[in-house]
C-alpha cells in the first residue's frame, strides 16, 4: 500500500508554532470544536475530522455548531455526537464553559457563530486555536493557523496532523470526513485553489480505503424538489452581457413551493457562473425567517467578490467566492447590486485570463 508521508505547504511557517501545539496536547485535556453558522461541508470535514482524530490521542472532545446542517453532510462519522447550539443551549454552554481548549475551524470572527453563541464565548477564557483559510481574520485567538492559499479548513487539519508528526493515527473515518470537506470546497477538485498538495492528500485517503464515489454521491445527488427548485433557479437567471455577470433570484414563495429544505440551494450560483464569458455571478434568497435575504457572490479570475461583499452586502469570504446579506426586501436588493455594477464595469470587462 502506497504510504503518503510528505506534504509541501504553501506557507513553510505556517505551522512555526506547532511545538507549543504539541505541547498544549501533550496531555489529556477538554477540548470543543466550534464551527461557523450554517455549516457547510468544509465546516463539517475539518470539525469531524479533528474531533476523531483528538479523541483518538485521548483528550475529551465535544463539536459544538450553532446550529444544524443540511440533510445531505449527516451521514459523516461522528455527527450524532454534534451539540446543537439553538437546540440545546444549556448543554453546549456547559461544555463551553468547561473547555481548556477551542478549536475554531473555517472562520475568523467570533460573529460568525451568531449572537448567543458570540456572547458565551466572550464570556469564557480557554485557550483559542484559530485553523481557518478565509482572509482578514479578527484577532482573538491565541494560535491562528491561517492561510487564504490552502484550499479548504479540511487540507489544513490533515496538514496538521502531518506538522504533529502522526499520519500515522489517520484511519478511513477521519479520512472520509476531510475527504468530504476539501471535495466541497473546492467544487470537486474543480476550483483554482486546487493544489498538487489537494490531490496527494486526496491520493492519502483513497489508500486509506475511503469510498469517494460513495461519498460523492451523498453529498450531491438530488432529490425531485431539489431538482425542480434548481430548474426554476434557472429559469429566473439574468444575463448581463455589459457587465459580463450573471444573477438568480429564489423568492420566499418559490423555495414553498418546491418543499425547500437547507442546503436546496447549496451550488445553485455556479449554474450562473458556467455561462459563457460570465466572470461574475451572484444568487440571492429570500429568507423571511431570518428577515433577510441570504447573497451568494462567484467569480472567475482576479475578480474580487469578497472586497465586493464587504463593501456592499455585509459579507465576506474569498476573492472569488463570498457571501452577504440585505435586510431590504428581495427587489431593493437586486436593485441595489444593478446600482454598484457601474463601479466595477472597467475591473468586469477586463477579462479573467
Amino acid at each position: 500500500m502506497l504510504k503518503i508521508n510528505f506534504i509541501v505547504y504553501s506557507q513553510p511557517m505556517l505551522w512555526n508554532k506547532i511545538e507549543q501545539i504539541k505541547d498544549l496536547l501533550s496531555r489529556k485535556r477538554q477540548i470543543v470544536i466550534v464551527s461557523h453558522r450554517n455549516p457547510d461541508g468544509d465546516a463539517y470535514g475539518s470539525s469531524l475530522g479533528l474531533y476523531h482524530f483528538l479523541k483518538k490521542k485521548g483528550h475529551t472532545v465535544n463539536f459544538v455548531t450553532p446550529n444544524d446542517s443540511p440533510d445531505f453532510l449527516k451521514w459523516m462519522p461522528g455527527v450524532k455526537e454534534i451539540l446543537i447550539f439553538e437546540e440545546n443551549q444549556a448543554a453546549a454552554t456547559e461544555v463551553l464553559q468547561r473547555a481548556e481548549i477551542i478549536f475554531a475551524l473555517d472562520f475568523n470572527a467570533l460573529n460568525r457563530v451568531g449572537n448567543e453563541m458570540q456572547a458565551v464565548l466572550e464570556k469564557i477564557d480557554p485557550v483559542y486555536v484559530l485553523i481557518d483559510h478565509h482572509p482578514d481574520p479578527d484577532d482573538f485567538a491565541d494560535f491562528s493557523f491561517v492561510d487564504v492559499k490552502i484550499c479548504s479548513t479540511s487540507q489544513m487539519i490533515y496538514q496538521l496532523i502531518a506538522a504533529l508528526g502522526e499520519l500515522d493515527l489517520l484511519d478511513k473515518e477521519m479520512a472520509s470526513c476531510l475527504y468530504a470537506g476539501i471535495l466541497t470546497d473546492t467544487g470537486s477538485f474543480r476550483f483554482p485553489n486546487t493544489s498538487g498538495d489537494t490531490h496527494r492528500i486526496a491520493a492519502h485517503f483513497l489508500e486509506l480505503g475511503i469510498e469517494h464515489t460513495k461519498i460523492y454521491g451523498l453529498i450531491y445527488e438530488n432529490s425531485f424538489d431539489r431538482l425542480k427548485l434548481l430548474g426554476k433557479a434557472i429559469n429566473n437567471l439574468v444575463y448581463l452581457k455589459d457587465y459580463r455577470t450573471a444573477y438568480i433570484t429564489l423568492s420566499n414563495h418559490e423555495l414553498n413551493k418546491f418543499n425547500y429544505q437547507k442546503g436546496d440551494t447549496e451550488g445553485l450560483v455556479n449554474y450562473a457562473l458556467s455561462l459563457t464569458d460570465v466572470i461574475f455571478a451572484a444568487i440571492f434568497i429570500e429568507d423571511k425567517q431570518q428577515g433577510i435575504i441570504k447573497i451568494s457572490f462567484r467569480s472567475k479570475g482576479n475578480f474580487n467578490v469578497n472586497e465586493l461583499s464587504r463593501a456592499h452586502f455585509n459579507g465576506g469570504g474569498h476573492v472569488n467566492a463570498a457571501g452577504g446579506r440585505s435586510e431590504k426586501q428581495l427587489n431593493e436588493t437586486v436593485a441595489g447590486f444593478l446600482g454598484i455594477l457601474p463601479k466595477y464595469k472597467d475591473l468586469l470587462m477586463q477579462g479573467h485570463e
